[in-house]
């Protein structure tokens, strides 16, 4: 697949208001660097090559900054933990795409933006939630999304594990594509050069990775 490379502003204007939101979640969720910030990034890249119109790019921004105040909202302790979730703490998290949609229209963000955030743990295969959609029942924007949020996290220092190497994020996002993520959203991303976080410190592991030729 080809995908059209635009000479489209890579700045679009987001609400500060909606910023700090994400910078909030971040912190409540235990990232030490701007986790929201690189997703909108990373999304907006992925949108550039799909062919986004400005207004659906900055829909889609406005939802990686905002995708997971929902877990800010219900303030559960275990989300920040280093310990591996119960199962009930796990079924109380899914709850949380709802949760944020349902803050999103407290807020009278648009409903694009509203549906993105409930729709950012859909997988590809039916097997997400909170609404189990499949396949293209999935909007392309929540599917950018959905790999998007998967890909900074994995490279990203969390509570309770290390980052993933860029290879073992890249060997992830590979072997999930057709369950997890859109297939066409996988080659899409992995067809980015300097997708990795800044985080993500550069060790001679990584520097070898990535030298000409290993792509």
């Amino acid at each position: 697949m080809i995908f059209a490379e635009h000479a489209i502003e890579n700045e679009l204007p987001v609400e500060e208001d909606l910023i700090n939101d994400g910078v909030s979640a971040d912190k409540f969720e235990g990232y030490s660097e701007p986790h929201s910030e690189r997703i909108a990034d990373l999304s907006d890249r992925l949108a550039i090559r799909f062919n986004f119109a400005v207004r659906d790019r900055l829909m889609l921004k406005r939802a990686a900054y905002f995708h997971d105040f929902g877990e800010l909202a219900m303030n559960r302790a275990y989300i920040s933990s280093a310990s591996e979730l119960t199962e009930a703490e796990r079924l109380d998290l899914f709850r949380h795409p709802v949760i944020g949609e349902q803050q999103a229209s407290k807020r009278d963000l648009p409903r694009a933006v509203q549906l993105l955030v409930r729709w950012h743990h859909e997988w590809w295969n039916g097997f997400g939630y909170p609404d189990k959609l499949i396949g293209k029942q999935i909007p392309l924007a929540a599917r950018i999304l959905r790999i998007a949020d998967t890909y900074c996290a994995l490279t990203s220092v969390r509570p309770f594990r290390e980052a993933f190497s860029p290879k073992e994020a890249d060997i992830y996002i590979a072997e999930s594509a057709g369950i997890e993520f859109d297939p066409a959203v996988a080659l899409a991303l992995l067809d980015i050069p300097e997708r990795i976080p800044a985080a993500v410190p550069e060790t001679a592991e990584t520097a070898a990775e990535e030298e000409p030729g290993e792509e």
